[in-house]
């Protein structure tokens, strides 16, 4: 299967925290890093998105360039545990590409997880990162494809 995280983009302090937007900047960011994923993603490809407003609002902008499936998961809310996250994408079984929009420090574990690393990644932030998982003679392979700023598009 193949696995993206993806912070939401930049948003709005204040509270209550679900219901924080995001920023001119932050919907600006959203569709850019939507285009460029856009391009790359089949149309197949299945959008899980946190309750959190700014979640919803970066996930909206890869959803409305395409008839891909967009779900609201409150196990993807803020605080949500690697256990609750992998659960909810079937990790590493589901069938189609699946992107997570949810929020850190969760999706940086998720990603340690998978990688089974010690330390942090090269992205802290863990704003787009690229799973997949593929089995090879027998035994499961996650590899990093991908990581990016939508900063630098």
């Amino acid at each position: 299967m193949e696995l993206l995280l993806w912070r939401h983009c930049e948003a709005e302090p204040g509270e209550p925290d679900l219901g924080r937007a995001l920023t001119g900047k932050g919907e600006k960011q959203a569709r850019r890093m939507a285009a460029w994923l856009h391009a790359h993603l089949p149309d197949s490809a299945r959008i899980l998105a946190s309750p959190a407003r700014r979640s919803q609002q970066t996930a909206q902008a890869l959803a409305e360039l395409a008839p891909r499936r967009l779900k609201t998961v409150d196990a993807l809310a803020p605080g949500a545990s690697v256990e609750d996250v992998l659960r909810a994408v079937r990790w590493p079984d589901a069938k189609s590409v699946v992107v997570v929009v949810g929020h850190q420090p969760t999706l940086g574990w998720v990603a340690s997880r998978l990688l089974a690393a010690r330390g942090r990644l090269a992205d802290p932030q863990g704003r787009r990162l690229v799973f997949s998982s593929r089995d090879r003679d027998g035994v499961e392979q996650v590899v990093l494809r991908a990581a990016m700023n939508p900063e630098l598009l």
